[in-house]
């Protein structure tokens, strides 16, 4: 057993013989380490909903924004920090989905309404980062950031809203002006936060007896607004055929207007026309407007001529003659002719034939 005395006092040493070359290969080695870490830090990717900011230094230096493969000077010169840019984002106000279900958050969900009454109010802020520089160095923490805002002008809006109107039909409207403010809060601060949308899940009254009779109040609301569509729709059927009803008779109207007013304007031309023969030879034309006027009222009368004394039937049965002579010959006009022109000559005299004759040659011309 061989001892070697150790201490600041000892004068002799233990001596560790290395293979030849180890330093040589060692220091190789840690050539190869370091050329590999730095390689390695060279080199970064960039996901398809990602961007990358590039730090020099410290510093903010440029974004990268193309998916892929980049190379960047080694650390501790550049750094990389990446950020989900080109993903759509979700913040839920006044809920949280956890395990599978929900969990209210009422210090976020109850709110007063400008009619000074309590709502239950969720929605779900949909958001993306449009400035990767702005995002990561003006806010400290860009979603607790972005949370305080959105409650904040939910709480404006609904504020400023009476409960009736926000519960029913001002769902829309209050999603709306949500929206504006919120990025007016992050264009204001400069967040590089853009809003995509803000939906509401549920805007109602807490549970009790509130709740339920603002429900029931829903409930008549709807039935009110159906009854009207369906009076509406009735109104669109009916109104339209009561329209071309009335339009037929109007059309009707308008031509029977028409057909008098031709048959007015007729009947002056042909006034004007009888009146114009009438100027030239009045007795003629009063005598033959008189004439056509027996022949439209008595289109079927029998002329018979006696001797005034009313006794000529009970000698000289006519009708019973006539009637015969019609029956016996075709030419039955000619035969009656010449019997009434036989009678008449036997019974009338000289002013009695002149008369008889002007009624005969009126009955021959009808």
């Amino acid at each position: 057993m061989e001892v070697y005395q150790g201490g600041l006092d000892g004068r002799t040493r233990k001596q560790v013989n290395l293979p030849p070359g180890f330093w040589k290969k060692a220091a190789i080695g840690a050539v190869i380490v370091f050329v590999l870490i730095v390689g390695y830090s060279c080199f970064y990717s960039v996901e398809e909903q990602e961007q990358a900011a590039i730090l020099t230094f410290g510093k903010y230096t440029e974004t990268q924004e193309e998916p892929g493969l980049h190379f960047k000077l080694p650390y501790p010169i550049q750094q990389v920090v990446k950020v989900p840019a080109n993903l759509t984002q979700k913040l839920q106000i006044g809920y949280r989905e956890e395990d599978g279900g929900f969990r209210v958050v009422e210090e976020e969900a109850l709110m007063i309404t400008g009619d000074e009454n309590i709502v239950h109010a969720d929605a779900v802020v949909e958001w993306k980062i449009s400035d990767v520089r702005a995002y990561l160095y003006n806010i400290e923490d860009p979603e607790r950031f972005l949370r305080n805002a959105a409650s904040s002008a939910i709480r404006s809006v609904i504020g400023s809203t009476k409960l009736d109107y926000a519960i029913t039909d001002g769902k829309t409207v209050i999603q709306t002006e949500v929206k504006q403010k919120l990025e007016e809060l992050m264009h204001a601060y400069n967040t590089g936060i853009q809003i995509s949308d803000v939906k509401f899940q549920d805007i109602e009254p807490p549970e009790g007896e509130v709740q339920q009779a603002f429900k029931e109040v829903t409930n008549a609301r709807e039935e009110k607004n159906t009854k009207i569509n369906q009076a509406q729709r009735y109104v669109n059927d009916r109104l339209p055929k009561a329209r071309g009803e009335a339009q037929a008779l109007i059309e009707a109207a308008e031509a029977e207007k028409r057909s008098r007013i031709l048959n007015a304007e007729g009947d002056v031309a042909k006034f004007n026309a009888i009146y114009e023969e009438y100027v030239k030879n009045p007795a003629v034309t009063r005598e033959r407007l008189v004439l056509e006027t027996l022949e439209k009222i008595l289109p079927n009368a029998k002329i018979i001529i006696t001797d005034g004394s009313g006794n000529t039937v009970q000698y000289l049965p006519l009708d019973q003659l006539l009637n015969r002579s019609r029956a016996s010959a075709p030419t039955g006009t000619g035969a009656s002719s010449g019997s009434s022109s036989g009678a008449s000559s036997g019974a009338s005299s000289g002013s009695a034939s002149g008369a008889s004759s002007g009624q005969a040659e009126g009955g021959t011309r009808q």
